[in-house]
């Protein structure tokens, strides 16, 4: 399964080396090809590099933007953006991630509520949205959320 990861997964992945990512970044070293970007998802990284408050987290934890931008460059695949999916979010900034998973079926990981608040419309057109790769299955990606859980 292809994998779409919106920009804040990217940065919990290569910034925050936040301990939830950890299943995901294991399965990106091992893994060639399966993550999937287009040129506007790596221009809005990085123009988030350069916010104030993200340019002090990169600081902290003595990275640069391009040490960030090199690691996507290493781990994301390139793929012309395709046409506007049928489902619009509600937040314009993340129809790019919702249009690329829905054209290639993949798994979109966002922790932004509006792409999460898509899950049901989304499963319904063989697209996965989740917050985090589920610990534990490095190997799999995760089910389909539950009727409770969308």
């Amino acid at each position: 399964m292809l994998l779409v990861l919106d920009t804040n997964i990217v940065l919990d992945l290569f910034v925050f080396a936040d301990a939830r990512a950890q299943p995901l970044r294991e399965r990106l070293e091992g893994v060639e090809g399966e993550w999937i970007a287009t040129a506007a998802m790596r221009e809005e990284l990085q123009r988030v590099l350069c916010y104030a408050h993200i340019e002090s987290r990169l600081a902290f934890y003595g990275l640069l933007a391009a040490d960030v931008l090199g690691r996507f460059d290493r781990h994301a695949r390139i793929v012309p953006a395709p046409d506007k999916a049928p489902l619009t979010c509600s937040d314009p900034d993340d129809q790019i991630f919702i249009d690329l998973a829905f054209h290639h079926k993949g798994l979109l990981l966002s922790k932004d509520n509006a792409v999460l608040g898509m899950r049901k419309r989304l499963a319904a057109h063989d697209v996965i949205a989740a917050p985090v790769w589920p610990a534990g299955t490095a190997q799999t990606a995760p089910r389909e959320p539950s009727a409770s859980t969308a």
